[in-house]
């Protein structure tokens, strides 16, 4: 068995988080639109995240936030002059445009791409294709830098092939990996991938009603191509329309998996039972079932709590722990699920961390939210670029850069100051040396 280990790479959140309530569907950033944010708890907060994994014994990684405010792209949509007078006249058109600009989201890393370890490719190479996000504006600013990022960080063609984002067309919306999921009897066997869609041009009678359904099975399809999967280790599932409903706009609010684990609500998907017998067949074992059911609680408590966005981990000594935000914990009904779950034998999850991550949840994305997970072998992470491997020096770094360069509080108001805006310019170019990505952002070329 070849021995491999996930990785996860937690995106830095930026110093521009803010509370704009961009994201349809998303209820938690709806509820808290128009807020003032703490840019510089939500970093310290997910950096703490960062260093609990690490210290677990885990290997993390952290991805750097983009360059906002994107001035650029407010000159692709007419608006011209200084900074000053862009901010302004894109405020004065339509204040959601200046809150997209500014956006910190792609802290997100599990929408910056669908990652197929090499154990499940063709060509036995780790592939990874960055997520077009061209469901919201916002979001589907971020695919450039996040590819040139991938290609800075995976840059061996021996070992990675990240290939360029699906076509920026509606019929290929992608959200990347919050609606994958990869099973293996271990993170070294060949795996079974399933992907996760809302819309089905092919078959629109299951379609959610009240929110957008953001991935689309024609964009799963396309991933599995490019990654040069089996077919026959390949599941394509649909989401529950009642479940992106009530808020569940990605799959990662509703399921989590982790080796042959799989954690999700009773009515997370359109076709729980057929789904199940497809993974586990070629999976070649029985998968190990813990599901929510609405008696255990509904799915308003699952997206108010955000169990499911959990990270489930297998720790150094094989067993699994679950990285659970502290809301889970403030719900009584989920609480008391995962107490259940944590004292069953039955299932390989024995021990339950409870993180504080309140900035980012109060935008809408939990401890899942901010990590793309990656498995590689031993000889796969050796040639990543280290730069972005967390040690105690990297972490204590990059807590001093935060503290010396995030705003404590961010108001609708600020994103009209052009002197903040170019500060932070100044924080990000400082970033690329710490981490040794010169030339990541496009004001460095």
């Amino acid at each position: 068995m070849t021995i491999a280990h996930e990785i996860n790479f937690d995106g830095l959140i930026g110093p521009t988080h803010n509370y704009a309530g961009l994201s349809p569907g998303n209820v938690a950033s709806a509820t808290n639109a128009g807020g003032t944010s703490l840019p510089k708890a939500a970093a310290l907060q997910g950096l703490s995240k960062m260093k609990t994994l690490m210290d677990f014994g885990l290997a993390q990684g952290v991805f750097p936030p983009q360059h906002r405010p994107d001035l650029n792209a407010l000159r692709q949509i007419g608006f011209s002059g200084s900074d000053e007078q862009l901010l302004k006249s894109a405020h004065d058109a339509d204040p959601t445009l200046l809150a997209a600009i500014w956006s910190a989201s792609s802290m997100w890393a599990a929408n910056a791409a669908t990652v197929s370890p090499s154990a499940d490719t063709a060509d036995a190479k780790v592939h990874l294709t960055p997520a077009n996000l061209i469901s919201n504006y916002h979001r589907s600013l971020e695919h450039p830098t996040t590819t040139r990022m991938l290609r800075m960080i995976f840059k061996d063609d021996a070992h990675f092939v990240v290939h360029d984002p699906l076509p920026n067309q509606m019929r290929f919306a992608d959200e990347g990996a919050a609606n994958h999921i990869r099973f293996a009897a271990g993170h070294g066997q060949p795996g079974v991938e399933m992907f996760v869609y809302g819309f089905d041009r092919e078959d629109s009678a299951g379609e959610a009603r009240k929110y957008p359904s953001r991935q689309t099975r024609a964009a799963c399809q396309a991933i599995a191509r490019l990654h040069k999967l089996d077919p026959t280790r390949t599941v394509y599932t649909r989401q529950h329309p009642d479940a992106i409903d009530a808020g569940v706009f990605h799959n990662d609010v509703i399921a989590t998996g982790n080796e042959a684990v799989f954690l999700y609500h009773e009515q997370a998907f359109a076709t729980s039972r057929s789904m199940i017998t497809d993974i586990a067949g070629p999976l070649g074992q029985p998968l190990t079932l813990i599901e929510a059911s609405n008696t255990d609680f509904s799915l308003e408590d699952a997206v108010t709590s955000y169990l499911f966005n959990s990270q489930i981990v297998t720790l150094p000594d094989g067993t699994m722990a679950l990285i659970a935000p502290l809301e889970s914990k403030e719900n009584p009904r989920v609480a008391a699920f995962v107490d259940r779950m944590i004292d069953d034998s039955t299932n390989p999850i024995n021990s339950v961390h409870y993180l504080d991550v309140r900035e980012s949840m109060r935008n809408g994305g939990g401890p899942a939210c901010l990590r793309l997970r990656i498995v590689m072998t031993d000889q796969e992470r050796s040639a990543l670029h280290q730069g972005v491997m967390l040690t105690d020096e990297l972490y204590q770094s990059l807590t001093t850069w935060v503290e010396k360069h995030y705003p404590d509080q961010l108001a609708p108001d600020d994103l009209l100051d052009p002197t903040l805006a170019r500060s932070l310019t100044d924080a990000l170019d400082e970033l690329t040396r710490i981490l040794d990505l010169p030339g990541l952002y496009p004001f460095q070329r």
